[in-house]
């Protein structure tokens, strides 16, 4: 069997009747298994999916109305709940705990017959930027197993670039679509804060996290987009406004302005090659007719601080949940209340996710509020202002999506910093709240695949993805 690389060119053999959607789920199930080394899945839903495939096959067959994904193969990072399946957060803490009810992304997903086929590795709770922070052991790049797939979302990257599925759903709080599409060489979109649900999400930083689409092209990440989007009553954060026909709205010929950070490309941290092919790209830009000017964005060298200080304190608070009393679990050598807390907490989290519940308690104590978690947040709104600002002016922000290509796995374990600031190109869209996309272009001489971002204004993802879709083309 081809392995198929869109949506759009699956669709038509399966009306054709050339394939089925239990023979496509077969292929996927058998190419998991044969590519079980990139540990990309930490569960194959295998019953589900095939009785889901019988399902669309019936529809097929009797010539009944199908939903607008039938027959993607999807997976769905492990951070996103699915009723009577298991669901972790790549956490021990969560060993075993199966959901009792869905995501409001997969609820949608299935209305439109996509057939969810597990759920992908991801570093726990979503914290780091390389999945080596999995309880699950890491994931690996398909381009290259000594190389890391980028993180949190690595599993859902490296199964889409594997082929291991046709997209799959990521979370992005500061990059984790987005550093790891850049990564493995697919695309990678980060959505506005509210454009879809974060119900059925285990959450990290609750005002940073999104849930967005990772798919070979711009068309299946268009209609994956209009599916997911759109109200939810279980969400008060979740926008109500009219979600566009994305996938309606691709390939124009209309001109953009484009504004590039001076700063972020001629950055100190960044790789050459990522470096030159970031200004290969604004020249072909301007060759193809695009407006592209060097603005200028001071703020750069506080967006990381500020990111951290913000999420960590989320996350000491969304994390308190999790103590061994009410699920998941519990530490068989506790005594007491206190004991079961503190053993199961300290046994059930991994070193990332415990340094980063303390560094937010520290930042949200009585002495220190002011001098670290306040201050951020005026950062926050200084960069949001500064941002708000440039797309009065542009209709984009182009950078590099990372400051360099993968790295091999273990490189940066014990550089912490290093790790973080590997983040510095994509965070300031979860900041502010944004749109941002990476788009595959090129790869080093070493074979390494370079991704550059895209930002847009708040809910201008249709523009978004219509220039996308003309870069997809150059």
């Amino acid at each position: 069997m081809d392995l198929y690389r869109s949506l759009e060119n699956l669709q038509v053999d399966l009306l054709n009747k050339k394939i089925s959607c239990a023979q496509l789920v077969d292929f996927y199930l058998q190419r998991i298994e044969s590519f079980k080394a990139l540990n990309a899945f930490v569960e194959v839903f295998e019953n589900s999916a095939i009785e889901k495939a019988k399902q669309i096959d019936k529809k097929i067959e009797k010539g009944e109305s199908l939903g607008k994904l039938f027959g993607m193969v999807i997976g769905i990072k492990d951070n996103i709940c699915y009723k009577d399946h298991k669901v972790t957060a790549g956490s021990k803490i969560l060993d075993n705990y199966t959901s009792i009810y869905s995501a409001t992304v997969v609820e949608k997903l299935l209305e439109e017959d996509a057939i969810i086929i597990g759920r992908t590795n991801c570093d726990e709770f979503a914290m780091g930027s390389s999945n080596e922070n999995s309880f699950y052991g890491p994931a690996c790049n398909p381009i290259d197993e000594k190389f890391v797939p980028g993180g949190s979302s690595g599993g859902s990257a490296a199964a889409v670039k594997a082929g291991l599925c046709l997209a799959t759903l990521g979370s992005d709080t500061g990059g984790s679509i987005r550093q790891p599409a850049a990564f493995c060489g697919i695309f990678g979109l980060k959505p506005t804060y509210g454009r879809v649900s974060r119900y059925g999400l285990i959450a990290y930083g609750s005002s940073f996290d999104q849930i967005g689409p990772m798919a070979n092209n711009i068309s299946d990440i268009a209609k994956i987009l209009e599916v997911i989007s759109g109200s939810d009553d279980y969400d008060s954060t979740v926008s109500f406004s009219n979600v566009p026909a994305y996938s309606q709205q691709l390939f124009s010929n209309k001109k953009y302005k484009i504004a590039y950070y001076k700063d972020a490309v001629e950055h100190p941290s960044i790789d050459s090659e990522i470096k030159d092919a970031t200004l290969n790209f604004i020249n072909k830009l301007t060759e193809q007719g695009h407006l592209v000017e060097g603005i200028e964005f001071n703020e750069i060298d506080y967006i990381v601080p500020a990111y951290y200080v913000l999420t960590t304190a989320e996350a000491s608070s969304n994390l308190s949940r999790f103590d061994g009393v009410r699920y998941g679990f519990h530490a068989t050598d506790a005594t007491d209340l206190e004991s079961t807390y503190r053993n199961t907490r300290s046994q059930g989290f991994g070193k990332e996710v415990q340094k980063r519940i303390m560094s937010g308690a520290f930042v949200l104590s009585a002495g220190y509020y002011d001098a670290y978690y306040s201050k951020a947040q005026k950062v926050r709104r200084i960069i949001a202002n500064k941002t708000n600002e440039t797309f009065k002016q542009y209709d984009f922000i182009l950078c590099p999506t990372t400051p360099a290509p993968a790295y091999k796995l273990g490189e940066k374990s014990d550089d912490p910093i290093a790790m973080y600031l590997g983040d510095i190109f994509t965070v300031q869209a979860n900041l502010v709240g944004v749109p941002g996309i990476s788009i595959p272009y090129g790869n080093t001489k070493s074979g390494l695949p370079i991704g550059l971002q895209l930002m847009a204004g708040k809910f201008e993802e249709a523009k978004l993805l219509d220039f996308s879709s003309q870069i997809e083309k150059y």
